[in-house]
């Protein structure tokens, strides 16, 4: 369909619509600060929704909502506590004094320690227009986080035999440029040097004029080719979301299936991650919280929740909630659907160039966090492991407007100063790492 041209953003939105973009699918270390704040209303809204916050405890959100708990690799279901009194309150008081000075809308927190406790609380509103109360029962848009999942199935496919890491893209997509010499390793460890189509201008300007549209995997690829490559294969780390596009294309083509097909039956279906899906349009199982974003023509905020994900697709179009995130974490972190050589591969990180961040397949290493974030526009997430403690961590929230900085970062950052102290989840600013190109 055509659109109208949309007015040109004012520097001000036109910066916080790149930076909804570029982190999009994407979010890892490409979380710009200095976005649009948001209007007035937003932020009364939000105040006023953490006022009606519907804060549950772990034991009382299970018996509200009346669901089970994800079960555990031995099919027994976990025992649980809550967080000793004093941490609790701790934790209460950071994310709602974060939330309040941001004007974050609505967030949705998981901690699970083993031997210390488990803390599940939502906070804010899950639709500002009505004032519904965030539940922690939601579905949510997850973003990157979907990388996760799609490289767990490239590598599923190496444990079969049927493809190899070191093999070239070459062999499996054509009409990659220098295909030959970009293997699928240095694809899912970010460090093909490929040019990454989200940072492309003229489909940042398509997308916000139109985020209605429906794109193919090869319109996206035809984007990032357009552009020549950043670096030779393997020189060094740099984020790109045509890197996951050509893994979920290996996926299909090796797998036989639609990538959303085979991810069901050989992830989520295995693991029972009922509440997980890549959906192939706009839907979006009930219930879910509604999304607010600045990524638009003008820089106002909008509603993002139905908006077409399918740019984002093999690296960011998934949907997930609280208790299949705290099921597939530990499986990601303890490579439950892989070998144990292939995993010990999966982890081998290397330094992005940020103290304390690295990457390895589909996977970051945040000082000790393992796992990955997203951001699309109305939604960002956190779900990571902390392998020391045994410990997952699920951050959910419905908003990328970002006001102050990335709100799963701060609200991530918020919680791991107060329940792992040593191994606090930060990420800098592009600014800080010079990822900020457009």
């Amino acid at each position: 369909m055509s659109a109208t041209p949309a007015p040109k953003p004012t520097p001000a939105a036109a910066h916080a619509s790149r930076r909804a973009l570029r982190a999009g699918a994407a979010a890892l270390l490409l979380l710009l600060t200095g976005g649009v704040a948001a209007p007035a209303a937003l932020s009364a809204q939000a105040a006023q929704g953490q006022a009606q916050t519907a804060s549950l405890s772990a034991a009382a959100a299970r018996q509200a909502d009346a669901r089970q708990d994800p079960p555990r690799h031995d099919g027994l279901r976990p025992v649980t506590q809550d967080l000793d009194p004093a941490t609790v309150a701790r934790l209460d008081a950071a994310i709602t004094a974060a939330m309040k000075k941001d004007a974050i809308p609505g967030v949705i927190v998981g901690v699970w320690i083993p031997g210390r406790g488990d803390y599940v609380k939502s906070f804010g509103v899950a639709d500002q227009e009505s004032g519904t109360p965030m539940k922690s029962d939601l579905h949510m848009r997850i973003g990157s986080v979907t990388k996760t999942f799609t490289v767990t199935a490239v590598l599923q496919l190496v444990d079969q035999g049927r493809i190899g890491l070191d093999d070239p893209i070459s062999k499996y997509v054509d009409g990659v440029p220098g295909g030959d010499r970009i293997t699928l390793r240095q694809l899912a460890a970010m460090r093909s040097g490929l040019y990454d189509y989200t940072s492309d201008p003229k489909f940042l300007d398509a997308l916000r004029a139109d985020p209605q549209r429906t794109y193919t995997p090869q319109q996206l690829l035809d984007l990032a080719f357009a552009h020549p490559a950043n670096f030779a294969p393997g020189a060094k780390w740099e984020y790109s979301n045509t890197n996951t596009v050509l893994l979920g294309l290996v996926v299909e083509k090796i797998g036989g299936q639609p990538l959303h097909t085979f991810l069901q039956q050989h992830v989520f279906g295995p693991l029972k991650l009922t509440s997980t899906s890549l959906p192939t349009g706009t839907q979006f199982p009930e219930p879910h919280a509604q999304g607010y974003t600045t990524f638009t023509p003008n820089g106002t905020v909008a509603e993002a929740t139905t908006w077409n994900p399918s740019w984002a697709w093999a690296a960011g179009g998934a949907i997930s909630d609280l208790d299949d995130l705290h099921a597939w974490v530990p499986a990601l972190v303890d490579g439950r659907l892989l070998t144990p050589a292939t995993q010990a591969q999966r982890l081998r990180t290397e330094s992005v160039g940020v103290p304390g961040v690295s990457y390895g397949l589909g996977i970051a290493d945040v000082n000790g966090w393992l796992g990955h974030n997203g951001e699309l526009p109305g939604y960002e997430s956190i779900a990571a492991g902390l392998p020391q403690q045994k410990a997952t961590l699920v951050v959910l929230v419905n908003s990328d407007v970002d006001r102050g900085g990335s709100y799963s970062t701060t609200i991530g950052r918020a919680v791991t100063q107060i329940v792992t102290p040593d191994h606090v989840w930060t990420l800098p600013s592009p600014a800080q790492v010079g990822e900020d190109r457009n």
